[in-house]
């Protein structure tokens, strides 16, 4: 079966940056067809492949995880947070427009935490190399839902 819109599909994947430094690797599966489950460069360049496909997408900044908002950073007073806050925490509060947004602990600096909203690998450009492991047809829940669930896909 070769991958096609409404088909789930599980890779083995490698981000680095443009030196070459791996970033992040992992298996995921992901519904393929403008679901938002994979970078938009990448599902395009999976389209039509079957299993044992292998890929190189050179991603730029924006075709990645887009630029840093330096609007998404904040300090706070330790005080405000439970006992244990610690850098590279996460922590959920909300944006300058009240939407959710996760923060990253990036540094504590005496009686401020440093937070951070933006993606750890926003502004930069990133090299995805994968392999197609799986391809199946997508279940009608799966399609309903806008992502694969169960194995390396999402769980209820």
């Amino acid at each position: 079966m070769n991958i096609s819109k409404d088909t789930a599909v599980t890779i083995h994947y490698t981000i680095t940056d443009a030196q070459g430094k791996r970033l992040d690797d992992g298996d995921v599966a992901y519904l393929h067809g403008g679901y938002d489950n994979l970078f938009a460069k990448v599902e395009e360049a999976l389209e039509g492949k079957a299993v044992g496909a292998t890929l190189t997408v050179d991603l730029a900044v924006e075709d990645a995880f887009g630029a840093r908002d330096e609007s998404l950073k904040r300090s706070i007073p330790k005080a405000e947070f439970p006992p244990g806050v610690k850098v590279g925490g996460q922590l959920r509060g909300s944006n300058d427009q009240g939407e959710p947004q996760i923060y990253h602990v990036v540094k504590i600096k005496g009686p401020e935490v440093l937070l951070d909203g933006n993606h750890p690998l926003a502004g930069m450009a990133l090299r995805f190399t994968c392999k197609v492991n799986e391809v199946r047809a997508a279940t009608a829940e799966e399609i309903t839902h806008r992502h694969v669930h169960g194995g390396h896909g999402h769980h209820h």
